[in-house]
């Protein structure tokens, strides 16, 4: 039941145009909340809201909690990414249910998961 996911962003800016560009998502206008920069994703009613944040809480890490990106085409995905400088963290790898799996690292270090839809 997760409602909302902050992601840690160093250079917030950075972030967004990242996420923009891997995942083809938009962002409302950056606003300043507690103390940090945030920009929240424009996704419809689609899943959990989401956003970027960059402040002195958010710290980006390859360790902890790993998020996941349902994506229709992994190995596009993972191409693009890496052209915009991501790392492959794990690699492509089939589950049980016939989807695939891979993680990337993002624009500001965050370790970030990728799945196809069964």
């Amino acid at each position: 039941m997760i409602l909302h996911v902050e992601i840690a962003a160093t250079d917030l800016d950075r972030a967004m145009a990242f996420y923009a560009e891997v995942f083809g998502v938009s962002f409302a206008e950056p606003i300043d909340l507690h103390e940090s920069r945030m920009a929240y994703a424009d996704l419809g009613a689609e899943g959990a809201s989401w956003a970027l944040c960059q402040g002195e809480v958010y710290v980006p890490t390859r360790n902890g909690a790993i998020l996941y990106f349902a994506v229709d085409d992994l190995d596009a995905v993972l191409s693009h990414a890496e052209t915009l400088g991501s790392e492959v963290l794990f690699p492509k790898t089939a589950l049980a249910d016939g989807s695939h799996v891979a993680e990337i690292g993002d624009s500001e270090g965050n370790r970030i998961a990728l799945q196809t839809r069964s």
